[in-house]
Parts: C-alpha cells; structure tokens; sequence
C-alpha cells in the first residue's frame, strides 16, 4: 500500500460510503483517506468473501474497493470461494439478490495473492529438497482454476535469497520514491482516458481502448503470436499482456508500447506454462 496513488476525492467518498454501510466505519472517522488493505484468513466463507447475510452487507471484495485485497496461502481457501471472485475481477461490481430486492456494489480492488510452488514449499529451492511428486504438485497447482490464474495479470516467482545475501545490508529503493512513479504514471492514466466515461487507469481499458492506446507494432505482435502458441494463452491473457505493457511504458514515460514493453509484460505470465511440475525441480 505504500507505493499506491493517494485517494482521489471521489474514492474517498465511494471508499467511506462502503465502510459506513458495512458498520465498519473506525470511530471519529468522517472521510477515508487511505487506500484500503484487506486481508482475510484462509478459512473465510462465500458469504464473507461477496457480501450478504440478511442485511445484505458488504464482503471483502467491496470492502477492498479502490485498495488491495491479499490472499495469503491462496490454494488453502476453499475452491468455491475462490471462484466466486472471478466476477467482481471481470465486472468491478457485485450483486447480491435476496427475494424482494438487488443489491450492487462496487468492488474495483488489486487483487494480490501468494503461495507456495508445492504442498511441502522447497519445490525449486536450490537448499532444500522437495519431496512432493509431480502428481501432488500439480493436483496442488489445480486448485486454481485456469479461468481464476486468466484474470491475474502478473505472474512472480520469488526466489529464495541467500543469507550472504541478506546479510550484506544494501539499502533496496525507497518505497517513496517508487510511489512517485506510479504517481505519476497515474497521471498520465488520467490524462488518457479523461474523455473515456468510467475509465480511469490501464486495468480499466475496453478492447477498443487496447487497439487505441496499446497497439503493438509488428516486432511485436510477432512475440505475442509466439507466445499465445507456446504458451496456449486464452485471449482474456492476450488482453492483460497489453494492458500490463501499457503500464509499463507509462511507468517508463513512454509514449508508445515497445517491443521490450511487450516481452517484459508476456515474462509475468509464467504460470501459464501449465508444465509447473516438470520444471526447475
């Protein structure tokens, strides 16, 4: 969260409006001003995930709204409850029926999740030895759907560092000075779509608004053509390449999407390979 855009006025409202709904407004706050962070457990229910109850309240997803919403261990959570999310990533909004009446809420969030490459966590690890089998890694894998891993725009894996390593002390960048290039790669977001009624930032763009703003020239549609095959990409993944291309050049102050743009943006796309159980042990 510390290297998020500050809220915008709107935000505040829409973020404060939800809370205050939820009754989870803090005491002697009359105006969110922080983006928020949502975190829940892996045991939360459907229910507490989307909204609902009697009252038909709001659930983490809106709770999350124009913030973060983390999953930690994500293939712990139960299967249904995962998949509950794929609407509210598609949409940005989620409607909760009940018999006399519809409710919609908004649920524009981040959606960052974490988990081990296998069920015992060494698969890959250069010090420790797995002894999970291909079978277990990949039934492992599974518990993600492909259409829920479609709609995650960036892929990392994170490599264990070494204590020489950790121990030598050098100071990494500043999350300060990494907030004023998202800052201003916010504001040139906002400046290209200030025409676009209810877009505000790259992750929000239709296709059309992809052919306009994020056309890759040829070098580069001969990448992607590569990796949709190698990689059988959905063109639900062809999309966030694009857009995740977009914010890269924005975050360099390009104006125009390069082919190395491109190719950095197919890199996140690493658990689309489908041969997670084969490689790197």
């Amino acid at each position: 969260p510390s290297i998020l855009p500050p809220l915008s006025l709107a935000e505040s409202l829409e973020t404060t409006q939800i809370h205050s709904v939820a009754g989870k407004l803090p005491t002697g706050t009359s105006l969110i001003s922080q983006r928020p962070f949502r975190s829940p457990h892996h045991t939360v229910s459907q229910v507490a995930m989307t909204g609902g109850g009697n009252r038909a309240l709001p659930g983490e997803v809106s709770m999350a709204h124009n913030g973060v919403l983390f999953l930690d261990e994500l293939p712990e959570f139960n299967k249904s409850t995962l998949e509950v999310l794929r609407q509210p990533l598609e949409d940005r909004k989620i409607t909760i029926s009940r018999a006399k009446y519809t409710v919609e809420y908004p649920c524009s969030f981040m959606f960052v999740a974490s988990m081990n490459p296998c069920p015992c966590g060494y698969y890959g690890d250069p010090t420790h030895h797995c002894v999970c089998t291909p079978g277990q890694i990949q039934r492992y894998m599974n518990k993600i759907s492909g259409p829920l891993l479609d709609r995650i725009d960036i892929h990392c894996e994170v490599v264990v560092v070494p204590f020489k390593q950790l121990s030598q002390m050098q100071p990494g960048e500043p999350s300060a000075v990494i907030r004023e290039r998202v800052i201003k790669a916010r504001q040139i977001q906002e400046e290209r779509f200030k025409n676009c009624k209810g877009t505000y930032c790259n992750a929000q763009m239709s296709e059309k608004m992809i052919h306009q703003f994020a056309e890759p020239n040829e070098q580069s549609l001969d990448m992607l053509r590569m990796a949709m095959e190698r990689l059988s990409l959905s063109a639900r993944a062809y999309s966030r390449i694009l857009k995740v291309a977009r914010t890269i050049a924005d975050l360099e102050g390009s104006e125009k999407v390069q082919s190395h743009h491109i190719a950095e943006a197919i890199g996140y796309r690493s658990l689309d390979r489908g041969d997670w159980a084969e490689r790197g042990g």
